[in-house]
């Protein structure tokens, strides 16, 4: 049976561990503190112990490195990390897996592939590029058989500490407000952890995948503000109102419309759209309304008298408003 060493119990290492099992793959889980993880064997180990490690990966068919310090030790600490598991895998000849993310691009402007030079100099940029130049090092040295899957943000099982991991998803399970990073308008990818944890096993199993570092599959980009509300529909929030206009006062004009929506700018957290109201009076002034700037035009039922309560049972209305040349509708 094959054997895989999982150097870390975080999300994405729990991920891996899951994805091994489901192939009947023997497991060892490595953490400082020896977390179970179910379906694997767990041992306390630091992965500074070079000599610990190659203890434990020996006879390993892959190891999988998704163990990292906390990010403001990153420089200090980061590249020793690597360091002491390069040593330990290039004795057992290994796969080394290296689990990594895209900081080391730097800033881009436009879609993101394999191909972009690493020329990040931000403090983890920088870090992520000269590890992976490590790596490559190695491999071309015919030293040390390397791959590597880099993902975008994740979520998912176990991501509490994703920017899209509990201060996101747990106010939206509660009901409340939630906040997203940044731009809540600008394209983002994102990864479920998941699919990042059978990304890198398929690596680990496929030998044409050594010596180059691999984007996972994501679904295709999206907003930070889709993102959230798809979340928050799944949670059973609300996410987008569109209101009638038989509200107090009704919106029959321009400037009562003009009103209702200052006051949804300044207190609706959700989307929002706004019918305009249309009465025997006031089909000149609904006609001014653009239709990029309500959800549509209707008398909801109330407008109308006894007689024609409705609009389709007022013809000599229903043929000014379509019949209306300058009409933008």
């Amino acid at each position: 049976m094959s054997n895989h060493v999982v150097l870390g119990a975080g999300p994405v290492g729990r991920a891996i561990v899951q994805s091994l099992v489901s192939r009947q793959i023997d497991v060892t889980v490595v953490s400082r503190s020896g977390t179970g993880v179910p379906g694997a064997r767990s041992i306390a180990a630091s992965v500074l112990d070079t000599d610990r490690l190659k203890e434990i990966v020996a006879g390993a068919d892959a190891v999988y490195q998704a163990s990292q310090p906390e990010y403001h030790r990153w420089p200090e600490e980061f590249p020793a990390m690597q360091d002491s598991i390069v040593r330990a895998v290039r004795d057992s000849g290994a796969v080394l897996v290296a689990v990594e993310n895209l900081y080391g691009y730097g800033p881009v402007k436009g879609p993101m592939s394999e191909s972009l030079p690493l020329v990040a100099t931000g403090r983890k940029g920088k870090v992520r590029s000269d590890m992976w130049r490590a790596l490559e090092t190695e491999s071309k040295a015919g030293r040390l058989k390397v791959t590597a899957g880099r993902a975008s943000d994740f979520f998912g099982p176990y991501a509490e500490g994703s920017a899209v991991g509990d201060r996101f998803f747990l106010p939206l399970i509660a009901g409340k407000k939630a906040e997203v990073m940044g731009n809540p308008d600008a394209l983002h990818s994102y990864t479920y952890v998941k699919d990042f944890g059978e990304a890198l096993v398929r690596l680990a199993l496929d030998e044409r995948s050594l010596g180059r570092a691999w984007h996972v599959p994501n679904a295709p980009a999206v907003s930070n503000r889709k993102f959230l509300e798809t979340a928050a529909a799944i949670a059973g929030g609300v996410t987008s109102i569109m209101d009638m206009p038989n509200t107090a006062p009704s919106v029959l004009s321009v400037d009562v419309l003009e009103q209702k929506y200052e006051i949804a700018s300044n207190s609706s957290l959700a989307n929002y759209s706004f019918f305009m109201g249309l009465s025997k009076d006031n089909i000149e002034e609904a006609l001014k309304v653009s239709t990029e700037d309500v959800c549509g035009l209707t008398d909801d039922g109330l407008y109308f008298d006894e007689t024609h309560p409705t609009l389709c049972n007022s013809l000599e209305y229903l043929e000014k408003i379509f019949s209306a040349s300058a009409s933008p509708w």
